[in-house]
């Protein structure tokens, strides 16, 4: 059965900008992590995005705004953007950058709601045409333990790690995964249809399960069950999946212990290598993990499966180095 939470890399070339385009099946939505180029995405995909979680902004982490803001600009559209310390300023400073004599001609609201995230505390201000992009007030919100995003179905949370400078790390948990047995639905004379959205809604959603449920059936008379009965009926309920996202840490033991604990019985582990094992010095002084490194994380953290990129172009002519000590170390530390 196909995941309902689809991750790619945007750029797959290992030395590439960063970025983790997460698209969720079924609904046109999608969710993104970190804004380095972005052209490998199509308009259509690029419009789907409703939230997006900045590691840093660092140019090849954040160059895609502009883009983003491009294809954007124009629709009834508010995208909801995360990052550390710094990104509302960094926000304001990119749309400060362009003139806006123009919005007026702009019928719909488009914007930024931007957070940014400290280890006490969540501040939140909104930019939008409506206003001319100027910043709103900054809203606070304390002790919010890390989850930057709660939703029925999922939520991503983060944790802030050090890159010489405030950079974040990000896990999406999908609380559980609803598969639908189509061929149940044949049986039972249903059609697929808008009302299996919102029947999964409903179940994320209830805490009771014995809530009534109704099944519109075409040429006939609808069904009535609860949720919990329809469940059974027409569904296989599976673990959700856990999407960890890692790059640009300095290797050192406080940092390591937070990405442990953010990647933790991870699906997919996408983890940067930047420098191989015997550089490990250049991947202390530009604050960034080597190979070896990433594979421990990965094997350690119990990652059912580890993505590998952010290679240092110093090794274009070599791809196959870095990946092959990443895969060593993930397959055989701690035998």
């Amino acid at each position: 059965m196909r995941a309902a939470i689809r991750p790619r890399l945007v750029n797959p070339d290992p030395f590439d900008d960063p970025g983790l385009f997460i698209h969720f099946a079924f609904v046109k939505r999608a969710i993104l992590f970190d804004l380095g180029d972005l052209h490998a995405l199509s308009p259509k995909d690029i419009l789907k995005i409703t939230h997006v979680f900045v590691s840093h902004t660092h140019v090849d982490h954040f160059i895609g705004f502009d883009h983003l803001l491009r294809i954007c600009l124009g629709r009834d559209k508010i995208i909801h953007m995360f990052g550390p310390e710094g990104i509302i300023a960094n926000t304001a400073g990119k749309l400060q950058g362009y003139s806006w004599n123009l919005l007026d001609n702009y019928e719909s609201e488009f914007g930024f709601r931007v957070t940014e995230v400290h280890e006490d505390r969540l501040e939140t201000c909104n930019f939008t045409t409506l206003g001319e992009f100027k910043p709103t007030p900054r809203e606070v919100v304390r002790n919010h333990g890390g989850v930057l995003l709660t939703e029925p179905d999922f939520t991503v949370e983060a944790k802030i790690l050090d890159h010489g400078m405030p950079c974040l790390g990000f896990a999406l948990n999908e609380r559980f995964h609803v598969n639908i047995l189509k061929a149940r639905l044949e049986e039972l004379g249903m059609d697929v249809g808008p009302w299996l959205r919102e029947f999964k809604q409903s179940l994320y959603a209830s805490k009771d399960w014995s809530e009534p449920f109704t099944v519109p059936v075409p040429e006939g008379k609808d069904k009535s069950f609860t949720l919990a009965e329809l469940a059974e009926a027409v569904t296989l309920i599976t673990p959700g999946q856990k999407i960890a996202y890692i790059t640009d840490v300095a290797g050192h033991a406080d940092n390591q212990k937070k990405i442990l604990a953010l990647a933790e019985n991870a699906d997919q582990l996408f983890i940067e290598a930047s420098f191989a094992d015997e550089d490990a010095e250049h991947a202390v002084a530009r604050n960034h993990l080597t190979a070896g490194q990433a594979g421990e994380l990965a094997k350690t953290a119990k990652a059912r499966q580890m993505i590998n990129f952010h290679i240092s172009p110093r090794y274009q002519e070599e791809p196959e180095l870095i990946l092959e000590q990443a895969r060593q170390a993930f397959e055989t530390q701690g035998e």
